[in-house]
């Protein structure tokens, strides 16, 4: 029977790990490669980092758990490695980083110990199946975003995005100190510890860095993310369920629409197109788990080394990671003071690191842009569409004072309270993620670790409506801390001791309204020439109003019907004590009478209301991938076919990563999206750097610190700012529009360029060039010249 178990136990996991290298084959990668990935996964980030998980924390009794938890300790260690390797020239040794660990943990008896799981209760059965739903749901959600993604060479517009991250991470292969490999000289200054992870995993296996960005990196993160948030859910509730449901929610889950023809982008922990927001997910995840541990009152001993690691990594991976845990870290400090009546001095001390971790991790990492951050209320109103069709329309590229510009030369009320349906709208559509703050009116509020996940959840949401970015990354405050509001909700399930049957009916009960719900028209949205016509600047502002108020009255139902649900359905198990209710649960309502029946269906009521939201969030975020598989929709893919690169373009570059050498510098004349440049043009191309794999010496420079700083300069966003050296970009262009012998000595002596790479669709290329600079490469409209 025991074996039949382990075998029931082992099944649904060989069936996820035999899917995911499956979906990569599938998707146009090598079986080289997906091999060489696997191993790499295995022996240099698992089997190192459990190892040395074990000796600083314990084993938790269970393979899964321990492995989750190691794999996010092995991205630390790796980051630890990739950096020394950076810093001395030895990446070439960087694959051979795991000898040293797994060397040390056989040689030492004291550590033998720690290549077995210790002693603890196993995992039941469920378990096993529940989480490997997850993430087999996970991958899904990788796979709907690779698959229609070609590996280059190929004739696409790739987000321009994951070609500036490619940049970075062929920079990230070379010796510190780091330059901006689009604007070389610049140094780099960036959150780009997960380039640091990408361009590791392909020093170690030789698999090409595109394909690791593009195809392979993403789903295995989010699976570490999501085995390390189940552990540290189920130590929180004490049970088994809360884990794979937290899980799920925190990382699949989306804002429910119910039809609502409101978009609210921004909804997902996971981010395809951001790898740093997804890069830092289990790094934070492993940190909350170690603030829990101080926060319990059980002590570190050696495990607090990961303290600073941890910090460091998290403000290295995404700078707005760090400081919600760090708010919420403080108001469970505060909480643990007032509670204990003395000073908690070891929380203290772990919330001092923290805070010096992030100081020194911005010194190192943050960028100038970050600047563009203003304090301004309501400002991500000006990224929803039915702000930006009225009060909004005109705004431009204006940062605003104190409110965003519309809002604030508005006449009348109106403005105010499409401000304020906004602002509700969005609420509302977060109460998945939100509902586990009532966990604090339970008696778990005596806990400090409820007050630090309910003050990170807090303070994310706090910053992300009291600030405004150009760009909408006020929200990446949000973002990280979406899993800790689905622990909360998981946790608030967990105590009110509710019955499965109600909670499965409750959650069912979300899954059906979402996928039954009728969609709600879009309001009209009239052009400039309309709104002219009609001598108005607000032009749909009724209409978004009555959408709006239908989609919260939907949600109103929902929550409503689901409380009832769970009443009646608790209601029907109590007249049907054999059945269905234990002896405990009988003999307190009978004992207690009708003030213990009330409060039994109290608990059921929210339990059901707060299950049926995480089933709709659930469904929505399973639906959105599914959606794109069944209609064969490309996420990120060419919306502007004048956007495309062609295949010979992108071979061009790839014959630079191919046959020159890893520091050589590249002038180009390729700067814009689309290629043709143009006076305050869209300066996001970093297809000739990402693909070319060599620093240029001016490619583009939208996300440069003064770009950043100037947006709004002349009305213009900052992707369409001009260079920020503008004598620079005049000698780069002279070079390729009217060459001349002194220009390109300059070009090679003064600047060290060696290569140039002139694109005939980016622009008039001098027949003169070919004569001054010898032709090595040339096809279509690419001709890669060589300075001797």
């Amino acid at each position: 029977m025991a074996e039949l178990r382990r075998f029931a136990a082992l099944l649904p996991w060989l069936a996820v790990l035999t899917v995911v290298p499956v979906g990569w084959w599938h998707g146009g990668v090598p079986v080289a490669d997906v091999l060489a990935f696997v191993a790499y996964w295995a022996l240099a980030v698992v089997l190192p980092g459990t190892l040395v998980h074990r000796a600083l924390r314990g084993s938790r009794g269970n393979l899964p758990e321990d492995l989750g938890y190691g794999a996010a300790t092995g991205l630390l260690l790796e980051l630890a490695a990739w950096a020394v390797a950076a810093a001395t020239g030895g990446q070439h040794l960087l694959r051979w980083w795991p000898l040293p660990v797994v060397v040390v943990f056989l040689a030492v008896p004291r550590l033998r110990k720690h290549w077995r799981t210790g002693p603890g209760r196993q995992l039941p059965l469920g378990w096993h199946w529940a989480i490997c739903g997850v993430l087999l749901l996970i991958a899904v959600w990788g796979y709907a975003s690779w698959r229609m993604l070609p590996l280059p060479p190929a004739d696409y517009a790739y987000y321009p995005d994951l070609l500036y991250h490619l940049g970075l991470v062929h920079e990230l292969t070379r010796t510190m100190p780091f330059e901006l490999p689009h604007l070389a000289g610049e140094p780099l200054r960036y959150h780009y510890l997960s380039d640091a992870h990408i361009a590791s995993a392909s020093m170690i296996t030789g698999v090409p860095p595109a394909t690791v960005l593009l195809h392979l990196w993403v789903v295995p993160v989010g699976w570490v993310a999501a085995l390390v948030t189940a552990a540290l859910a189920r130590e929180l509730a004490g049970r088994w369920w809360v884990g794979p449901l937290v899980a799920g929610a925190g990382y699949l889950g989306a804002s429910p629409t119910f039809g609502s023809p409101l978009d609210i982008p921004w909804t997902r922990a996971l981010s395809y197109a951001s790898l740093s927001q997804t890069y830092a997910l289990p790094l934070l995840m492993l940190l909350a788990a170690v603030c829990v541990q101080v926060l319990r009152g059980r002590a570190l001993g050696p495990a607090w080394v990961l303290v600073p690691a941890l910090g460091l990594a998290c403000a290295g991976a995404k700078s707005s990671a760090l400081p919600p845990l760090i708010a919420g870290l403080g108001l469970a400090a505060l909480a643990a003071w007032v509670r204990r009546r003395r000073v908690p001095w070891r929380v203290f001390a772990l919330l001092a690191s923290l805070v010096v971790a992030m100081a020194v991790g911005y010194q190192l990492f943050a960028g100038g842009g970050a600047g563009t951050l203003r304090v301004q209320p309501l400002g991500l109103i000006r990224h929803l569409l039915p702000y930006q069709q009225t009060y909004g329309a005109e705004e431009g590229a204006r940062f605003g004072g104190l409110l965003p510009p519309g809002l604030a030369e508005a006449d009348g009320n109106a403005a105010w309270l499409l401000a304020a349906a906004l602002f509700g709208s969005w609420l509302l559509r977060q109460t998945p993620r939100l509902a586990g703050g009532l966990l604090l009116a339970t008696p778990a509020r005596r806990d400090p670790v409820a007050w630090l996940f309910t003050g990170a959840v807090a303070a994310g949401l706090a910053v992300a409506w009291l600030t405004y970015h150009p760009s909408a990354s006020q929200v990446y405050f949000w973002l990280p801390v979406i899993p800790f509001g689905a622990l909360l909700a998981g946790w608030l399930l967990a105590r009110s001791r509710v019955r499965w049957p109600v909670l499965v009916t409750a959650g069912l009960l979300g899954v059906l309204t979402h996928l039954l719900a009728p969609p709600l028209g879009s309001p009209p949205v009239l052009t400039q020439a309309e709104r002219a016509v009609e001598s108005v600047r607000v032009a749909n502002a009724d209409d978004w109003m009555t959408a709006l108020g239908w989609s919260a009255a939907r949600y109103a139902a929902l929550i409503v019907l689901s409380a009832l649900l769970a009443v009646a359905v608790e209601a029907l198990l109590l007249t049907w004590p054999r059945a269905a209710v234990t002896a405990r649960r009988a003999a307190l309502v009978r004992r207690r009478g009708r003030p213990a029946r009330t409060t039994l269906l109290g608990r059921s009521a929210l339990a059901g209301a707060v299950t049926a939201l995480l089933g709709a969030s659930l469904a929505t975020g399973v639906d959105i991938p599914v959606t794109h598989l069944l209609a064969r929709e490309d996420p990120l893919g060419a919306i502007n076919q004048q956007l495309v690169v062609s295949e010979t373009e992108m071979r061009a570059a790839l014959w630079l990563n191919d046959h020159t050498d890893p520091y050589d510098l590249v002038a180009t004349n390729v700067h814009c999206r689309p290629v043709r440049s143009t006076p305050h043009c869209d300066a996001r191309a970093y297809w000739v750097t990402g693909l070319g794999g060599r620093r240029a010496l001016v490619e583009s420079w939208a996300y440069a610190d003064a770009t950043l700083a100037a947006h709004g300069r002349d009305g213009y966003r900052y992707p369409r700012q001009p260079a920020p050296d503008p004598a620079l970009f005049a000698l780069n262009e002279r070079v390729f529009t009217a060459p001349t012998p002194a220009d390109l000595a300059r070009l090679r002596d003064t600047h060290g360029v060696r290569w140039l790479l002139a694109d005939t669709n980016a622009g008039p290329v001098s027949t003169d060039l070919a004569r001054l600079a010898p032709v090595r490469y040339a096809a279509g409209p690419v001709t890669i010249h060589e300075l001797p």
